[in-house]
């Protein structure tokens, strides 16, 4: 009996040693939790404006790229107007390369028909005079 009356005692010893550890641990446990609550509702509290203009961002996003990917077409009919513009610029240096050439060659023709004429007259001139 002796022995069980130790063991007794000596449970009851751990179980108040036991207590006296597991009581401050609680409240700790217990702070803590309600730490975490404020914190928790803190952080919603911050977070809902900022996943407001997050989601108010993404929708301003979208917008923009739509209204740029309707304007690409509008950039591929410029960039095609002016290809075309350059082909036609072309063809118009071409045509006026080639008025300027004849032209050249006309007055060059013009040039040797006065001198041509001018030594017909003076050969003219020198038999009658």
């Amino acid at each position: 009996m002796v022995v069980i009356g130790i063991s007794v005692t000596i449970m009851a010893i751990t179980l108040v040693v036991l207590a006296c550890f597991m009581i401050p641990a609680f409240v700790e446990i217990r702070k803590t939790a309600a730490a975490s609550r404020e914190f928790l509702a803190c952080v919603e509290k911050d977070i809902k404006p900022v996943l407001q203009n997050l989601q108010d961002t993404l929708t301003d996003l979208k917008i923009i790229t739509e209204e740029a990917s309707s304007k690409i077409e509008d950039v591929g009919l410029f960039m095609e107007e002016l290809g075309n513009a350059g082909r036609t610029m072309r063809t118009v240096n071409s045509v006026v390369g080639g008025v300027t050439g004849l032209m050249g060659k006309t007055s060059l023709w013009m040039t040797g028909a006065k001198v041509a004429g001018k030594i017909l007259v003076d050969q003219i001139i020198k038999k009658r005079g």
